[in-house]
């Protein structure tokens, strides 16, 4: 069985409304965190986020409904405000729920078919997810936005190891982080990540990681 994550990033309070249309298209339910948007004015087109809390909702979904809990979300929104948030879905390689038995098989990639395959160059957008140590995420939001990225969403975060662990991923032992997410055309990825990492505060070995993924199903939530 294949499974999806749906993301939706919506302004603060109206996580409830996304997993509740969810459920009702078949969803078993979601996990909602509270980020900030940091995109203006004159990127609303993008993402149509403001310098305002949102909630950033998180919804794993069999494949088999997806498309239903999809066409659900996006349409109740259509009640909702213009540029009232955004939708997209990320592959899941594998999907193990607590208490159930772990089959090593389900550690496994999934083969693509071979029109995912076709399609690969069709990408329209990639989410960066930028992880580094507390106060650093408005200063790679900065830089991504001179290479042409609109905005993003800054996640709290804090660092789970202790005083003379390994470093998770080579990262320094520092308890709060900050967790940026940068949606953005696919064409544009290269030229961020390129402004991102060359920032003095990623100089420094262990300061940060960079990862991506690939975004499907790209939708603007809200009036049309």
């Amino acid at each position: 069985m294949k499974y999806s994550l749906i993301v939706s990033i919506v302004p603060h309070n109206s996580g409830e409304f996304i997993t509740d249309t969810a459920k009702k298209a078949g969803a078993g339910g979601g996990s909602i965190l509270m980020g900030k948007g940091t995109a203006s004015n004159s990127v609303l087109q993008l993402l149509g986020l403001g310098d305002t809390s949102k909630d950033i909702v998180y919804i794993i979904i069999d494949d088999d409904i997806k498309e239903d809990v999809l066409q659900a979300i996006t349409h109740a929104s259509e009640e909702k405000k213009a540029h009232f948030g955004v939708l997209f879905t990320i592959d899941l390689g594998y999907f193990v729920k607590a208490g159930s038995k772990i089959d090593e098989a389900s550690f496994n990639q999934p083969e693509k078919s071979e029109k995912e395959a076709g399609d690969a160059d069709m990408t329209s957008y990639e989410m960066i997810n930028v992880i580094v140590n507390k106060g650093y995420a408005e200063d790679a939001m900065a830089a991504a936005r001179k290479a042409g990225a609109g905005g993003g969403t800054i996640i709290g975060a804090r660092g789970t190891a202790k005083e003379g662990d390994a470093a998770f991923f080579g990262m320094k032992i520092v308890p709060e982080k900050d967790m940026l997410m940068i949606l953005v055309p696919s064409e544009k990825k290269n030229d961020i990540l390129t402004a991102i990492t060359s920032l003095p505060c990623f100089s420094e070995a262990g300061s940060g990681i960079v990862f991506c993924n690939e975004a499907k199903n790209f939708t603007l939530l809200g009036k049309k």
